[in-house]
């Protein structure tokens, strides 16, 4: 009976060996797993992707620009010279005082070369009512006085168109209190007229203007010339100086 619960005994003892020794070797096999997986984990889980340092350079910002080329002058120039459209070129040729410009500089292709000798043409047809008289004087009725006289005072009607007396430049137009307002002429040659006692002025300083162009209409006289009555006061000037404008008249 001893004998017997002792092989019992024995037979546990070795069971519980044998269940000790798989548990160990499972226990084993699995922290071996453990460690390999560890291991695994230790390493990059992502995919390496192939080195790119060199191809984010040189995609940077700065390098686009270095990339990028200035436009040359050849370019530019093209570029400009395209805008320049037909329809300009058109306008041009539809308009040539406006390609060449306005004002005075339109106008410089004009050459004024008055002589002297050629006749100018009147400003407004009438009769002299005070003549040109610089040697002596002359009496002016509405002054009650003599005096020398610079200009032709020639009878005119109001609102009659004044002309200029030959192709030339206004260079000054204003308002005199003795003549009113007038407009200034170079003729060319040294030669300026002045045209007085005017009203509604048509031309404007620098305007080249040719012979018979009307410069404006006659004025109701200034103070200085209500005896005298209506008329347009032409004064002509060679190098400054007043002639007899009588003498250069058609």
């Amino acid at each position: 009976m001893k004998n017997k619960i002792n092989q019992l005994f024995r037979d546990k003892l070795v069971l519980v060996m044998t269940v000790l020794g798989l548990l160990t070797i499972v226990a084993a096999a699995g922290a071996v797993k453990i460690r390999k997986g560890d291991s695994l984990n230790e390493q990059n889980p992502y995919l390496e992707a192939p080195e790119t340092q060199g191809i984010l350079a040189q995609e940077t910002p700065q390098n686009r620009t270095e990339e990028k080329e200035e436009p040359t002058k050849a370019q530019m120039a093209g570029s400009s010279n395209a805008s320049y459209s037909s329809d300009d070129r058109k306008s041009e040729e539809e308009n040539p005082a406006q390609a060449a410009g306005s004002g005075q500089s339109a106008a410089q292709a004009v050459t004024l070369d008055y002589n002297g000798t050629d006749k100018l043409a009147w400003p407004v047809r009438g009769n002299v009512i005070l003549d040109y008289s610089m040697e002596t004087t002359t009496y002016f009725p509405t002054l009650d006085q003599y005096k020398c006289n610079p200009a032709l005072i020639i009878q005119g009607e109001v609102s009659a168109p004044v002309s200029a007396p030959a192709e030339a430049r206004v260079t000054e137009i204003g308002s005199d209190e003795e003549i009113g307002n007038y407009v200034v002429l170079d003729l060319g040659g040294d030669y300026t007229a002045v045209c007085g006692q005017l009203k509604d002025i048509q031309v404007a300083e620098n305007q080249y203007v040719s012979a018979g162009t009307a410069l404006g209409y006659v004025a109701e006289p200034t103070k200085y010339y209500s005896v005298e009555g209506d008329n347009v006061y032409f004064e002509l000037r060679h190098d400054g100086t007043p002639v007899d404008a009588l003498d250069y008249l058609e």
